[in-house]
Parts: structure tokens; sequence; C-alpha cells
């Protein structure tokens, strides 16, 4: 009697199990169907094996190629039973129905009381039961739509509040194009245009026109609501699945197809590149980093999309310049689309034809040099385009590009630039005020030149081509806001690199032009003289002899500062301090001028250098002496016509190895400006402007460079967090700590991980 009562309870726990409805996960699969599809393309193979459809296809049709698909489906949480014995079926375009008080004008969706999922468990999430009860229709739109919690990351109308269903009838009956319109209303509709073309893949019940007709309303779909990156995903994806079921049908539209994250035209035109022995090209090659697993592109890539792309090309063609061949491997293609609906999870296309090159490793280890170092270009440019309000139009942002996306762009600010400089360098030797030149970028001018302002200037002169002085990182000193600038052509380059011999005459000519102007006025001879410095020196390059002439320019142009001099002087050898007075000397009576106010003058720059001005006339009485001796030397008489003399003079002395000249310039003349403070990330309080929940999510996002949407959606859920809400708060927190986002929502969320390294401090 036991063992009976046993088998009972046993039997009746059973059934109570089997008959449970399945769980509400969008992972799990149930029953898989097997089946093919007509190819017109030729992409896949003629296959044999063919498992029951709905409908039947011609076996002997030997025209004909097909290709095997598995649909994997699941479902989400049952709803309420309905009473509506209706069979469900689907509502043509131009078909017109009166639903729950609502006009509908238009088709495209699924309407009855009985349909199940492709997988047979489940209502189809699409099906319109008006038995259902819905809210009364109303004239709201767009935003103004009810939303509740029964709209969740897999909405399905049997299981949407009444209110919700409302909601989705007054969206069908409108143009269903308003763009703010809550997008799981959008998905529900998505779903029955998806099911209608993957449940009929192989039979003819929808028309060639049918088919078209969907396409362009999927494609309306993605134009309109482009600002939800999971519906762009999903529905480009889509896209490029009907553009592979009835490839000559939508041939013609296959270029309207925005770039999709799945990879099927890539794949598939990968196969076929290879598989006709063609090299591949920089784009095919950026398509095959994007749609790798061994590889993911960072932050730049992605959001300066077109701009890497651009970059990419230049420095893959720099390396590979007719592309370069894979051989063809014998792992056979497979594809994979994986449907927003739940009701069908996957769709495979097996393409036994065709190679999967894409599984190489090889070809990848090429690649990645090439993208990290388009990465590294494009770094400053992507973390500037993150910030609120900035523009690709900025000219910060211009600035920031490699020149040669600059000299691609042709863009009017460069031109502009490019035409006022070239005035400049020919009416005025290039010399302007720091404020006409900071006119051209548009912005207010700063109180101060900081090395934001430095590096904004200094790279709009060199993507025009031009070259300023003074460089910082060549003349050892900047300008002021309310100061000069000099631009000179053909500028410094990508390349240069100064030699010993310029850095030893840049001081020589900073020494020069402060005696040149002591008297607040600049004699021709005073700057010929130096300006020959310039031009006999042999050691010194084209680009280096530009550079100090534009150098010259400024200084001359510019009030010396003597700070600090006198107290450096005084470390200097007597043999140091001979030198120095000569060469002040030398410059000064360049014009032959000896009078009161110019010994005077020479007096003023002895006590600023700290030297003992009563010795001026008896310097000026030696230096004369000695020229006038060289003069009957070299001529047999004297000559009131002694600059050469005085040219060649100082060019030996210039000229000279030995260190006590050029460490006795190095030493008056340290670099005059102080270095700029090492900057420092501080330690970083993750807790100051997160909250817990956003704390926790933070936290665990940083885990890995990239999370699925869905996964973010799980996590959010956990949190009590909204996906959109949340990315928002930590990337503004982020802005407020490091002035940059750390997340970059792309349909899958990316993690920049350089910027959480600095969050990190």
């Amino acid at each position: 009697m036991e063992f009976l009562i046993g088998a009972v309870i046993v039997y009746i726990l059973y059934k109570i199990v089997s008959a449970k409805p399945k769980t509400n996960s969008p992972n799990e699969t149930s029953n898989k169907v097997t089946t093919r599809y007509k190819s017109q393309s030729g992409y896949s193979n003629r296959s044999s094996a063919f498992v029951a459809s709905e409908q039947n296809t011609d076996d002997n049709d030997d025209d004909d190629t097909f290709a095997t698909f598995t649909i994997r489906t699941s479902f989400g949480r049952e709803p309420e039973k309905s009473s509506n014995k209706q069979k469900g079926r689907w509502v043509t375009e131009t078909e017109q129905l009166t639903i729950n008080g609502r006009h509908i004008p238009k088709g495209f969706y699924y309407f009855g009381g009985v349909l199940d999922s492709l997988s047979s468990y489940g209502i189809e999430p699409s099906l319109i039961d008006e038995t259902r009860a819905s809210s009364a229709a109303t004239s709201k739109l767009g935003s103004e739509l009810d939303t509740d919690d029964s709209l969740g990351y897999w909405p399905s109308y049997a299981t949407l509040s009444k209110a919700c269903r409302g909601a989705y009838l007054d969206f069908l009956a409108s143009d269903r194009a308003d763009p703010s319109t809550p997008i799981g209303y959008v998905f529900i509709y998505f779903y029955g245009l998806e099911r209608r073309i993957i449940e009929n893949r192989t039979t003819k019940a929808v028309s060639d026109e049918e088919f078209v007709a969907i396409f362009d309303e999927v494609f309306r779909l993605n134009h309109v609501f482009k600002e939800s990156r999971s519906f762009a995903n999903y529905s480009e994806n889509f896209m490029e699945l009907m553009a592979l079921f009835r490839p000559t049908l939508v041939g013609p539209k296959v270029d309207t197809i925005p770039e999709t994250h799945s990879g099927l035209f890539f794949k598939v035109k990968l196969a076929t590149v290879i598989a006709n022995g063609k090299p591949v090209d920089a784009d095919l090659a950026l398509d095959w980093l994007k749609n790798t697993l061994m590889y993911t592109l960072k932050t730049p890539a992605r959001r300066c999309e077109s701009e890497f792309r651009q970059l990419f090309r230049i420095r893959f063609n720099d390396k590979f310049k007719s592309g370069f061949l894979v051989k063809p491997n014998k792992t056979k293609l497979s594809l994979m689309y994986r449907s927003a609906s739940s009701g069908i999870s996957a769709v495979n296309l097996e393409l036994d034809d065709l190679p999967d090159p894409s599984v190489l490793k090889a070809p990848i280890n090429k690649l990645i040099p090439i993208a990290e170092k388009c990465t590294e270009e494009l770094n400053s440019y992507s973390r500037y385009l993150g910030k609120a309000d900035a523009s690709r139009e900025d000219i910060a942002a211009l600035m920031l590009l490699p020149k040669e996306l600059v000299n691609e762009a042709n863009t009017p600010v460069i031109e502009t630039f490019k035409q006022w400089a070239e005035q400049l360098i020919a009416n005025n030797k290039g010399l302007t005020t720091v404020q006409e030149f900071w006119a051209h970028t548009g912005m207010p001018l700063p109180k101060t030149i900081n090395k934001k302002e430095l590096d904004l200037l200094t790279n709009l002169a060199t993507k025009a081509g031009f070259g300023i002085a003074p460089d910082q990182r060549f003349h050892l000193t900047k300008f002021k806001a309310d100061g000069s600038i000099v631009l000179f052509a053909p500028g410094h380059g990508e390349f240069f690199e100064p030699s010993p011999a310029f850095h030893q005459l840049m001081l020589a000519l900073r020494l020069g032009a402060m005696v040149a102007t002591a008297d607040n006025t600049i004699a021709n001879d005073e700057e010929l003289v130096l300006r020959r410095l310039i031009e006999h020196d042999d050691k010194l390059s084209p680009t280096e002899k530009n550079s100090l002439s534009a150098y010259l320019t400024w200084r001359l142009n510019t009030p010396a500062n003597t700070t600090g001099l006198s107290a450096r002087i005084e470390t200097l050898t007597s043999h140091q301090i001979e030198f120095l007075k000569k060469f002040i000397i030398s410059i000064a009576l360049a014009d032959g001028s000896v009078d009161t106010a110019e010994i005077k003058q020479i007096e003023k720059i002895y006590s600023a250098l700290g030297l003992d001005k009563s010795l001026v006339a008896s310097d000026i009485h030696n230096l004369s002496t000695i020229r006038k001796s060289a003069s009957r030397q070299s001529t047999g008489s004297p000559t009131h016509s002694e600059e050469f003399v005085l040219d060649d003079e100082i060019l030996a002395m210039h000229e000279s190895d030995t260190s006590d000249a050029k460490s006795m310039l190095e030493n008056i003349f340290a670099a005059e400006d102080e270095p700029e403070p090492i900057k420092t990330t501080p330690v970083v309080d993750h807790q100051d402007g997160l909250d817990s929940a956003h704390r926790a999510l933070f936290d665990a996002l940083i885990e890995k460079a990239m999370w699925p949407r869905h996964d973010l959606h799980e996590l959010c859920g956990k949190l009590g967090l909204m996906v959109d809400g949340a990315i928002e708060k930590i990337n503004d927190w982020a802005y407020e700590k490091v002035d940059a986002p750390v997340l970059d929502d792309n349909g899958d969320i990316y993690v920049d991980m350089d910027i959480v390294e600095e969050l990190k401090g």
C-alpha cells in the first residue's frame, strides 16, 4: 500500500513539473529545426538533406543552390490565457483594421488569438489579441505614450499591461515615425516583420513585392529610430539577413545598409575575396579587425569611426601597397543570425562552398600594429570629442587630427589661415600678434597661454605647413597672450631634431637681440650682423636657418627679460666674461657708432648683466684697436667699412669649439620659462559623486572591456538602475574626474580601460 501511495505521489509531482512553463531566460534554447533556403547568388552549395518546414520546395531543380539553416528559439514568461480562439494571421501592408477603438491604416503585424512562437512554446510576442484589455484610445504620440515595467527587455504584447497595450495600439495607428517613441513598442512591431521573413524563407508566401516592402520598412525604422543603438544594430543585422535570403532582389539596396556588428556581409565578402585569390585591401582588413574575437578596437576606432578608417587606409597602404594575399583555409563558412525576438534566438546559415578565413590568426597579427598606431594617433582627438558639447567642426578638434587627415579635409579654416600666413610672411617677415593669430581659431583669446593653447596654435601652423617662433620645443621659451609670434615656411617638419650648433647660435642670437634692442630701436647694421651669423654658419641645415631667422625676428620685436641674468653671470670664469663683453660690444658697434648715447646703452646692459659698467669705455677702445689692426693687416691701410672684419671676428667666436664659449651662453641663458609642473593624476575617491549602486555597477563593468547590452540590462536590473541613465551618470562622474567618458554605448557597451586607469590614479 505504501508503495502504491509513493508511486501516485511521484506521478503527481512528475505531471506538475512537466507542465511547468519555461523560465524567462533569454539564453534558453528549445527545439531545433533544420531547413534550407534557395540562394540566387551561389553563396551556398546544394544540400541533399532537407528536414521538414511548413512548405517543401522542389528538390529536383538543378539550377537552384541551397544553404542549411538551424533555427533555435526561446520565449519569455507565459501570459494569462486568452479566450480568443481565432488563429493569428499576418495583416498585409495595405489592409486596414479597427482594433479596440483605433483605426489602424497600415498592416505589417500579426493579429488574432492563437499563434505560437516559431518554437511552438509561448505566444508570438508581436501578436495583437483584441480580446486582451487595453486602455482607451488617446492622442498621445512619441514620448507621451504610457510605459511601465511590463515593457521590458524582451517585450511581448500578451504580457504588456493594459495601459501599455493601449499605447502600442496608438503607436500602430500613427505613422510610426516619431523618433521619441519608447523603443520597446518599436521592437514589438519589428518582431512581426522579423518573423514574417524568417518563417517563410523557404516558401513563396512572401512575394518579391512584399519582401522589398518589408525591407524598405525596416530600413525606414532604422533611420527613424537610429538613436537607439540596440534597435539600430538589430535592424541592420536583419537587413543583412534579408539580403542574403534574396540577394538578387535586395542587391541594389545592399550599399544602403549601415555597417553592422553581426558581420554577415563581411564574412561572405572576405570568404569570396580569398576564395577567388584576390588581395585583402585596407577596408576589408579593417572590417576583419572589427569582426574578430582576437582583437577589440579601442575607443578612438568607435568614437571617430570615419577618421579611424581614413587613417587606417593610409597606414595600411604604407605597409601593404597592393594589399596582401591569404591562402584559403579548410574551415567552411557558417553564419549565425541572432534575432531580436524572443521567439527566434538564432538562424544558422551553412555555406559549404566557401572557406572561413575569419578564424585565421596570422592576418590579424599583421593588422593589430596598424590599428594600435592609428589608435594612438587619434587618441587626443577622440578624447576631445568625448567631451560634452564638443564638435568635429571645432578648430581645437581639427588641430588634434593627424596631418594627413587635415589635408584631406581641405577645411575652410585651414585654407583661410594658409592665405593669411603666406601674405604675412611676404609682407612682414611673418611677424604678427598672438591675438591676431589666435583669431583664426574662432575662440576667445585666453588670459594666459598654457600648454593646451600652445599645442593648439603649434598644431594649427604645422597642419597648414608653417612653423612658429618661438616654438617651445626648440627655442626653449614661449610667447605670451599679449605678445608677438612669427610664422615661417615651410616649418620644422615632422622629424626636426635641432643640432648642438642650432642651440649654441640660438643663445648667441638671444644675447645679440638684447644688445641690439637696448636703446629701444633696431639699427639695420645691428640686425644685419645677427642675420649673417645665421647665414654664414655651415653647420646649420636649411630648416635650422629658417627657424633661427624667425626666432631672431621674434627676439628683435619682443622686450628682453633680464631677470636672474646677473646671478648666473657671477658663476662664469674670467675667460667667459671676456668673451661675453667682446660679443656685446661687437654687436653694439656693428653700425660703427661710438657716440655717448651708444656707450650709455652698453653701460645699461653691463649693469643688467651684473658687469662693471665703468669698463665699457676701455673695452670699446680695446676692441676698436683690435679691429683696426686686423683691418690694416688685411688691406694695408685703414678702412671706414669695418663691418666685414667684425662679422668674421664674431663668426670666429661663434664657431669656436671650445666648451667655454658654449657653456657660457648656456649658463647665462638657461630655459627662460620655469618648467611646467608635472601633472600627476590624484588618487580618486570613487565614492565621490557615485552612490553605492552606480559604484557597484562601475566596479563590475571594469572587469572586462566589452559588455553585451543584454548583460548590462541584467546587471542594472539587479541594482535597480536603468541602463541609459546609469551610463550617463558614470560618464558624467568620469568627466568631472579626468575630463573624458569611461563608457561607450555602441549597442554593446565598451569600457575605456585607459580612462579606468586614470580614474584609479
